[in-house]
């Protein structure tokens, strides 16, 4: 038996119904019990009576009277699914970037999805299930990575967070930083790219589209030349201006350079791969600038993936290169 409490509704958890919010709070709590204390008036909020089903708002004060609970659950044992947790955790703190309490960033391996869909088992919607809490919830996504685009994932650890950061990228003030590489040399070393794009018939793909063709959606890039090999490569800066599936993919298949290793836009004929480049996708989301929720701004990097990695050292490219380009427009 403990002592009457008066405890506060935390910001992510306003519009909860009351009686989630007690299953959050005090697991072991029967339901028939909940409801007796309710209709008693027991538990209050701002000092009033509330129903089972009254949603809560952000700072309210709930009374919560003595409550006697009997849990005999024993501690769950060693499942699969819980080991599967544990690993899954491992991987993403081994590939963490940046964390605070309300955000963190990872760097997203190439090859792995960000969401689950037709054949993908593995996710990192999914992984971030390691990180549910106590009440309930899990982190967040807020913004999406094609699976073979390795790279910078903001994910919000909280509802208010993930709807801060959904609302920075929807009205476009936050600041994308992509490196590609891509076939042949692109004749102006800068330039802003703007089509509009449609998914194709067979949804798997985007096609550039006319403006007022249905579905169409305005994209729109731009891109900075940082180094070439001779005339048969060259490696690019590139920024989304809007946020489209496969934009910078297409942007780059439509000027003439295709970026190296994309399995659905690269259709030169005749070409082959330098010796030592892999046949994966060679985009990486290098950087993001972000405000962040509390104030401030987050500012997070992600190295090159090892087979870019292995790429630049077969060129020749140099990353401070572009490092100072990038520094030079902030």
């Amino acid at each position: 038996m403990s002592d009457v409490k008066t405890l506060t509704v935390d910001r992510d958890e306003a519009g909860m119904r009351i009686d989630r919010w007690f299953k959050l709070h005090f697991p072991g709590l029967g339901f028939g019990h909940l409801q007796k204390l309710l209709r008693s008036g027991q538990i209050r909020v701002n000092g009033g009576r509330v129903k089972t089903s009254t949603r809560l708002a952000a700072g309210q004060s709930v009374r919560v009277p003595p409550i006697q609970i009997t849990d005999k659950r024993q501690p769950a044992p060693q499942t699969p699914a819980t080991m599967r947790d544990r690993r899954d955790e491992d991987v993403l703190m081994a590939n963490m970037l940046y964390q605070d309490e309300t955000v963190f960033v990872l760097n997203k391996p190439a090859g792995l999805a960000v969401q689950g869909g037709s054949g993908v088992n593995r996710h990192v919607d999914g992984m971030l299930e390691a990180f549910r809490d106590r009440k309930g919830s899990k982190p967040r996504l807020v913004h999406r990575l094609d699976r073979d685009t390795a790279g910078v994932l903001v994910i919000a650890k909280t509802r208010s967070a993930a709807a801060f950061l959904g609302k920075a990228f929807k009205d476009r003030v936050t600041r994308k930083t992509y490196w590609a590489l891509v076939k042949g040399v692109p004749k102006k070393r800068s330039d802003r790219i703007s089509t509009y794009l449609v998914r194709d018939e067979d949804k798997e793909r985007m096609r550039v589209a006319r403006h007022g063709d249905p579905d169409a959606d305005h994209a729109v890039s731009t891109y900075e030349l940082v180094d070439q090999a001779g005339s048969k490569l060259s490696w690019l800066i590139m920024r989304p201006v809007t946020g489209r599936t496969h934009q910078l993919r297409l942007h780059a298949a439509h000027i003439g350079h295709p970026i190296v290793g994309d399995a659905k836009y690269f259709d030169v004929d005749n070409w082959d791969l330098p010796g030592g480049i892999q046949n994966k996708l060679h985009l990486l989301a290098r950087r993001i600038v972000i405000p962040h929720p509390n104030g401030g701004k987050i500012d997070v990097s992600a190295p090159l993936p090892p087979h870019m990695h292995q790429s630049w050292a077969v060129l020749g490219f140099e990353e401070k290169t572009a490092d100072e380009l990038e520094d030079g427009s902030a």
